[in-house]
């Protein structure tokens, strides 16, 4: 592949050569471990230089089995990883489609010989998949014969489509004929979609790998098992092709599933579709073939570009922007949480969860107290009986969460939350009380989504100890944590925030004391907008729809369903009389709230959407037809207008957030989108998608970032 001016250094992985000696006379082993020379917080990957290598180790070794020198050949990695995958920074630098073509040509070039060697000379090839495995370093191991993995490997999979390429080095062609068609779906769209990747033991249970063993002495036991494979002590059954029926019947279910999902918002999931299809009657030279122009196209498209931006974003948020010396953090040995509801519950379990200290709930009566109480237990059942919290570990949460109608309780927590109804002048009560009560080194924090922490603290004599940590809902699953920096915040309190939400395995994102902070500015203006375009007259099914082309997470009065439309009523009321008359008014958001009316259907099968309720047309007034004449005057929308307006509306907000400096910036308001509102690595957040449809230089006169950093340069 030919680099760029601007592409980054390979870190190499190069391919090391020994030879074992097999027990009892069964001949030698040429064991290949790749190894970048780093430590484990740089894993393996495979760029030009590296497959390279791996390519002339392999050459080497086909001819020492044509001689008649081996017994078999194996793969393995460094401690940790046998391989993470290909190397996207450089693939994001590729300049042309010809070096793009390449890149897939060479993965094919190196991976054949190991899939060629039994048939060929009689040698068979071993994977010992020690750790880490995913895309192309799983690849590595599908193109052996045989393949075994250590107990503790922290993953297993093929995430190519989830960052807009395709399984490019054989994974397309080789799991379906491996696992078969049903499982092989589960490997490459569902648990990329989820990103969740393959444990061992599932890994095992699905016949992607052949064996498990401790990881204490995973290579000698490897080595052994392939001796016995060798010897014919162990057999390895090798399943027959799914019938052309069944796998035609699979592939069309999931096209289908894809056009009701993500309709034509990205290419990558229909272009790893089609290669899945034909991988039952191609032969493997032809679907190597197609796998390569398939990321040849892939990688030259801007979805591509923008996925790698938002993969890197996400993988860099560990280590979050702005946040000051960790060193400033003070001790959390006991958390207050003001609130025993819903929110204010799981809060409790995370925190006792993740912190592994005493929590103290406390509400004005017992009632709501004990319904707090029984959400932590009822929840740590339900984890236990899903196996996924251990039984011990559960009774160790539910003991250290305890509840109280006394505030005094919180005198002794050095860490207190409050996550009361979104009414300021509830809260800032509820801090006034709390400090004639809790001690002077003790942080406050608050969950608001919304409001100003900075008046929420004013009247305090020490508002510099006060904190916004905002959660998303539900708060176990969603990995942000907006921290907010009030007017007088201090460094010691800010510090202690994200030592919290680090302890918590959170995603921080530090922003400024603006209202919304990020993703609920940006959600409900796009929210309103929709909303705005009903209100004059465009048919409720036709807003519902017109956001489809960004692939987002479900439709909008489905997001609105699951906020709730007394939430989103309330916060787009508080957006509009802090930042004026941009963000929309809704009359018929605010009947559908006073009449409890239903908006969304039922999901016509798991996966799919919500579409909205019809009949919620009549909360809006009659719609029109798109065109003509609307309830305000302006012309009535229809999708794609529907669609501009949003488009319009968020790079102009956009910009304002830049300038009033929420955050330090676009890089950051796209990590928010992505983890607080789930939208698709393939739009990069939202600036990216900005930028390459023209909507920031038309509405500001400026790119959000420079040309080539989330799209092909032009």
């Amino acid at each position: 592949m030919t680099a760029t001016e601007n592409a980054p250094a390979e870190r190499v992985t190069h391919a090391l050569v020994r030879d074992v000696v097999l027990p009892g006379g069964a001949g030698t082993l040429a064991l290949v471990t790749l190894d970048n020379g780093f430590d484990h917080t740089k894993p393996n990957t495979l760029g030009p230089q590296g497959m390279a290598e791996l390519t002339a180790a392999l050459e080497g070794l086909r001819e020492r089995a044509a001689a008649g020198e081996l017994a078999a050949v194996a793969v393995t990695g460094k401690p940790y990883f046998l391989a993470a995958g290909a190397d996207l920074k450089g693939a994001q630098a590729i300049s042309s489609r010809e070096d793009a073509l390449e890149l897939g040509r060479a993965g094919h070039r190196a991976y054949s010989i190991l899939g060629d060697l039994r048939e060929q000379h009689g040698v068979p090839t071993f994977a010992f998949v020690n750790g880490l495995a995913l895309g192309g370093g799983l690849e590595v191991a599908l193109n052996c014969d045989y393949r075994t993995v250590a107990s503790d490997a922290p993953g297993l999979g093929l995430p190519e489509v989830s960052i807009g390429l395709v399984p490019g080095w054989g994974g397309a062609y080789l799991v379906p004929r491996l696992v078969g068609i049903e499982k092989a779906i589960d490997v490459i769209f569902t648990r990329p979609a989820a990103q969740k990747p393959f444990k061992p033991a599932e890994a095992l249970e699905i016949g992607l790998v052949d064996a498990q063993f401790d990881a204490a002495d995973f290579l000698e036991q490897s080595i052994l098992w392939a001796t016995k494979v060798l010897r014919g002590e162990v057999e390895v059954a090798r399943r027959e092709l799914d019938p052309q029926p069944v796998w035609d019947a699979v592939t069309s279910g999931v096209r289908q599933h894809l056009k009701a999902t993500i309709g034509d918002s990205r290419p990558a999931p229909y272009r790893a579709l089609d290669l899945v299809t034909g991988a039952r009657d191609a032969t493997r030279a032809e679907a190597f073939a197609a796998e390569d122009e398939a990321l040849a196209d892939l990688i030259m498209s801007n979805e591509m570009r923008a996925s790698v931006y938002a993969f890197n974003l996400v993988s860099g948020g560990k280590k979050p922007h702005g946040a000051p010396d960790p060193k400033l953090a003070r001790p959390v040995t006991r958390v207050g949480i003001v609130g025993a509801g819903l929110m204010a519950a799981q809060i409790a379990f995370l925190f006792a969860q993740r912190l592994q200290v005493p929590v103290v709930m406390r509400d004005l009566d017992q009632e709501r107290v004990d319904k707090g109480l029984e959400f932590v237990r009822g929840t740590a059942e339900k984890l236990v009986k899903r196996g996924k919290l251990a039984e011990g570990a559960a009774k160790r949460i539910v003991a250290s969460v305890s509840g109280t109608t006394d505030i005094q309780e919180f005198a002794s927590c050095d860490f207190v939350i409050e996550a009361v109804t979104e009414v300021m002048g509830l809260k800032k009560k509820v801090f006034a009380e709390l400090e004639g009560i809790i001690s002077p080194e003790a942080v406050l924090a608050t969950n608001t989504s919304a409001l100003s922490v900075t008046e929420m603290s004013a009247d305090l004599a020490h508002p510099e100890r006060v904190v916004g940590i905002h959660f998303f809902n539900p708060v176990a699953q969603m990995p942000l944590v907006e921290v907010i920096h009030a007017e007088k915040t201090s460094d010691e309190a800010l510090a202690t925030a994200f030592g919290i939400t680090k302890k918590l395995r959170k995603t921080a994102v530090l922003a400024g004391d603006r209202p919304g902070f990020v993703v609920n500015r940006l959600l409900i203006l796009v929210m309103g907008k929709v909303l705005e375009a009903i209100e004059n007259g465009t048919p409720v099914e036709v807003a519902d729809r017109a956001l489809a082309p960004l692939g987002f997470p479900m439709p909008t009065f489905e997001l609105t369903d699951l906020v709730g439309p007394a939430v989103a009523d309330h916060v787009l009321t508080s957006l509009r009389e802090d930042l004026g008359d941009r963000i929309p008014t809704s009359p018929g958001l605010k009947k559908i709230v006073a009449e409890g009316t239903r908006i969304v259907l039922d999901a016509p099968a798991k996966g799919l959407p919500k579409p909205v309720d019809p009949a919620v047309q009549a909360s809006f007034g009659e719609a029109l037809e798109p065109g003509t004449t609307g309830r305000n005057g302006t012309p009535v929308l229809d999708g794609p207008g529907v669609l501009d307006a949003v488009l319009a509306a968020t790079a102009t907000e956009i910009g304002l957030m830049l300038d009033e400096h929420v955050v330090a910036g676009p890089q950051q308001i796209d990590l928010c989108m992505i983890l607080g509102a789930g939208w698709g690595f393939h739009t990069g957040g939202i600036t990216p998608y900005l930028d390459r449809t023209g909507y920031s230089e038309k509405v500001l006169g400026r790119r959000f970032l420079p040309d080539g950093v989330a799209n092909v340069p032009a």
